[in-house]
Order: structure tokens, then C-alpha cells, then sequence
């Protein structure tokens, strides 16, 4: 048998381990609170900024949550669609919402029902496109009561997304828990640092300061995408082989 034959037969399988991962997209579909921000709002920071970072070349971190929207507003606008016509077998659709579904006064707020079928529709419709979706409760607000103890801020809609990722038998995130219990283990004072919390003159973007519970510093956003790094690793192993450094429990 020819030598030169022999040898190509024994680097096929060297060859095929040297083959780079197939190109995997991670999509994120939620509001402000993992949005990415314009340079006049810093240092407010969306978790799905720092999230980017997390992953080695075979990932792309495509990130189209918005400021306000809600799971009824993030279809009627187009973006929804945006993520279904570009996401194919094997991407992951990471869906974060409850912040503005839940509030009455909001425009495009949704009914119990309404979000929960929107969710149950998101994630079919994921699911059709042979993508695989997450879904994360929404992260938490910083509210303590007067004795110093964390007071949860979406105790309905978070349920609700508890649900719709049993009966559809999807990974879930719950954001909302374990963002409770990071503030919880800061404390009243220190949890203020993973806000935005600003002394008038103390930064040039809020010369009259800036006091919310709800939007995330740079450190605070970095620190809620670990915790999404982390049950990752936990759920979505697969995927978790493609962050930057795997090993790290």
C-alpha cells in the first residue's frame, strides 16, 4: 500500500482534533438591566456587557436587550424577530424579563397570563429554530426592609418564569434569588456599590447625583454576570467548555 497513502489515513484523526469549534452564538434577550448602555448613562452597566468577555473565540455574545421593554415590547419592536431570523441549530437564547411586565402604569406591561405566554411562545419558537433557550428569572431590586433583611420586588413574575422553564423543561436561571442573596451578603451599606448610588459632583454624567436600586454599576453588572456564568456551568455544561477559563468552579 502506498506510504504516502498510510500517512494522510493517519493524520485524519489528528486533523479532525485540530478542527476549531463550530461558531456558537449566544443571544440575549431581556431589558435595561442587561442591556447594553450609551457612554452618557455610564457608569451604569448592563450584566450582559461584562457577560461578553466571559468566552473564548468560539463565541459570539450577541446582545439585544433594550432600556424598557418588556416580553410584549421586545416583539412588537422587531427584536425578537431579529434573534429568531439570525439564530440557528445549536446557538443559545438567553430570555430575562419581568422588570416592566409587572408594572400596571408601564405601556407595554403584561397580564400574569400575557407573560406567561409570551415566555411559553419565546421559547417554542426558540426551540422550532433548534436554538436552546435559558430563561432567567428577573434580578432582583436592592430593597432591604428596617431590619437590615433583602426584600424580594418580584416575587410574582419570577414565580411565573419558574414555572413556564418547568413545564417546557428548559434550563432556568433564577437571577432573582441569587441576586438577593448577593445583596444579603453585602449588607445594607456595601450592596449600594453594586448601584448606581452618587454624591452630587461625583460623577459628570449626574452632576446633581443619582440614587437607584435598580440599574447596576460596573462592578454590580460584572458581578451578576458571574453569577449567570456560574449556572451555566452548572446547567448548560456544553457550553460552559467555551468560556475563557473552564476549569473555574
Amino acid at each position: 500500500m502506498n506510504k504516502r497513502f498510510l500517512l494522510s489515513m493517519a493524520l485524519v484523526p489528528l486533523l479532525a482534533f485540530m478542527l476549531p469549534q463550530k461558531k456558537v452564538e449566544i443571544f440575549l434577550a431581556g431589558d435595561s438591566t442587561c442591556a447594553i448602555k450609551e457612554t452618557k448613562a455610564y457608569p451604569e452597566t448592563g450584566w450582559g456587557m461584562p457577560f461578553v468577555y466571559f468566552w473564548d473565540s468560539t463565541v459570539q455574545v450577541v446582545n439585544l436587550a433594550k432600556n424598557g421593554r418588556s416580553t410584549s415590547s421586545f416583539r412588537r419592536e422587531g427584536l425578537w424577530d431579529k434573534i429568531m431570523n439570525e439564530c440557528s441549530k445549536g446557538d443559545y437564547v438567553l430570555i430575562q424579563f419581568g422588570h416592566n411586565d409587572e408594572i400596571p402604569t408601564k405601556k407595554n406591561a403584561t397580564t400574569e397570563t400575557e407573560f406567561k405566554n409570551n415566555l411559553t411562545l419565546y421559547v417554542n419558537e426558540t426551540k422550532a429554530k433548534g436554538a436552546n433557550p435559558v430563561l432567567i428569572t428577573p434580578v432582583a431590586r436592592r430593597k432591604f426592609d428596617s431590619s437590615g433583611k433583602i426584600v424580594g420586588t418580584h416575587d410574582v413574575y419570577a414565580q411565573i418564569v419558574r414555572v413556564v422553564a418547568a413545564e417546557q423543561k428548559v434550563p432556568l436561571i433564577d437571577l432573582d434569588v441569587q441576586s438577593q442573596q448577593l445583596y444579603q451578603q453585602l449588607g445594607v451599606e456595601h450592596s449600594k456599590f453594586l448601584f448606581l448610588h452618587l454624591a452630587p459632583g461625583e460623577h459628570p454624567n449626574y452632576p446633581n447625583g443619582k440614587v437607584d436600586d435598580t440599574h447596576f454599576s460596573e462592578l454590580g453588572a460584572r458581578l451578576i454576570a458571574q453569577i449567570v456564568l456560574k449556572n451555566i456551568r452548572t446547567i448548560v455544561p456544553e457550553l460552559a467548555q467555551r468560556s475563557k477559563d473552564a476549569t473555574v468552579k
